[in-house]
């Protein structure tokens, strides 16, 4: 079954000098939320840009990716720790993006983990999403 999520954007005034909030998504778990020019391109000062929230979409997918993968290759996480970065160049827009992992995998040792991190990568919605993103690294270690 499709599911559609919808987030809902006021934006007053021009690009530089403007803001905006994103007022409501489909959930209600977050909103208000203030993002402006600034905070995308300079420092957020307590607001949100398009790539903050990408990136905790990313990082959310991918963990969800890899714990069904490993899950289904008969070895369940424990736990994943994961996070993503998305780089924004003003002008050219997402340059790069970085995934990195820490899991806790009992009975895995760390090339079938590094494989399943990176099939996650490949897999999961919001990397194939964002695959016209010239460079994304993969960082995914054991937890020791």
């Amino acid at each position: 079954m499709a599911t559609k999520r919808t987030a809902n954007v006021v934006w007053q005034g021009d690009l530089l000098k403007g803001s905006g909030t994103i007022a409501s998504a489909t959930s209600g778990a977050f909103g208000p939320l203030d993002v402006s020019w600034a905070a995308r391109s300079e420092e957020p000062n307590g607001k949100t840009s398009p790539e903050e929230l990408i990136a905790a979409a990313w990082a959310a997918c991918f963990a969800m990716a890899l714990s069904a993968g490993l899950a289904k290759a008969g070895n369940p996480p424990e736990q994943l720790e994961t996070s993503a970065t998305v780089t924004f160049q003003p002008g050219a827009g997402i340059t790069q993006g970085a995934l990195t992992v820490r899991g806790t995998v009992p009975g895995l040792d760390g090339d079938a983990f590094q494989q399943a991190a990176e099939d996650a990568k490949q897999n999961c919605p919001v990397s194939q999403a964002l695959s016209g993103i010239p460079e994304i690294t993969l960082d995914a270690e054991l937890a020791s």
